[in-house]
């Protein structure tokens, strides 16, 4: 079997990928990816299907990413946070928990991969190491929209934060989910409407409202589908003096910021080219903390309370 040479046509990293028994695979260099600043993230290569141990493979920009499955080694990555999917862009960012013991940490997806087997994705050892895993350990990977300042660590070879720890009972309803073989999507996969876009509607995790995570240099323009007009206020409104908020995430694009508005029942406030989801205002810090695990528990870790002034 044969992987088609120009889905690793891309720019950055080196996306060979190696035979492991079996029948021959082609190992493809490529130009390395530019590594500072923004522009490093751009373009966002995505590829065309391909084959693996049989199992056809289609390459796609999925705005909602969300699978558990087993980790396995990615020699390729050596001491940076970095690992290799079969499907997400290169490059793209995503969260890995263990599921295992909660801990969570984030990864710039660099390399199309693993080139055998039916693991999720592929960690290189700098990886495995701050999740505190081993190669087949189950995971769950959510792709995400890092601020800037974390994005540029993964791109220098050092580690980002950590994220919150994934709570113990969340894990256990997770690890139900793992399937015998291979794979399992936690959602139904909502692809971008142009796969050539440069950037990724994500929510902008832990980013204050004037953060440039949401945006990318030379982004073509890109219109998108209005939500109902009682979500979204109709300026640059703020929330009410004093008190606290929790913002879910800061998105690009108004239509993904309002299906996130509808699923935790928040509202949509506008800042600059951003759609800001927010719950609250709130009172007490109690009940912002009390929102706050409900926006976590619908699947967005990144959530943050702030304050209003």
């Amino acid at each position: 079997m044969r992987l088609p040479g120009k889905i690793f046509a891309v720019l950055g990293g080196s996306l060979a990928l190696s035979a492991c028994g079996g029948a021959s695979r082609e190992a493809v260099a490529t130009t390395p990816l530019p590594k500072e600043g923004p522009a490093a993230d751009y373009p966002m290569v995505i590829g065309e299907p391909y084959l693996i141990d049989g199992v056809q493979y289609t390459p796609a920009d999925v705005l909602n990413y969300d699978h558990v499955g087993l980790a396995v080694l990615d020699q390729a990555g050596g001491a940076a946070i970095t690992g290799e999917d079969r499907i997400l862009p290169v490059p793209s960012y995503v969260e890995v928990t263990s599921l295992e013991t909660g801990r969570t940490i984030l990864v710039r997806i660099e390399r199309r991969g693993p080139a055998t087997g039916d693991g999720l994705i592929g960690l290189s050892p700098g990886a495995l190491s701050q999740l505190g895993a081993s190669p087949q350990t189950p995971v769950r990977v959510r792709r995400v929209n890092p601020p800037e300042q974390e994005r540029a660590l993964l791109r220098r070879g050092e580690a980002a934060p950590e994220r919150i720890a994934t709570p113990m009972s969340l894990v256990e309803v997770l690890r139900r989910k793992l399937p015998g073989k291979g794979a399992s999507a936690l959602a139904k996969p909502e692809p971008a409407s142009s796969p050539s876009r440069a950037q990724s509607p994500m929510p902008a995790e832990a980013t204050p409202p004037v953060s440039t995570a949401a945006t990318a240099p030379n982004a073509p323009a890109r219109t998108a589908a209005k939500p109902p007009a009682s979500t979204v206020a109709p300026n640059p409104a703020q929330p009410a003096k004093g008190g606290h908020v929790v913002q879910a995430g800061a998105f690009s694009v108004e239509a993904n910021a309002s299906a996130v508005a509808r699923k935790i029942g928040g509202t949509i406030s506008r800042q600059g080219n951003l759609f800001l989801v927010r719950t609250g205002p709130f009172a007490t810090s109690g009940e912002a903390s009390a929102s706050l695990a409900k926006v976590k528990a619908a699947g967005y870790s990144g959530a943050r309370i702030y304050k209003v002034e």
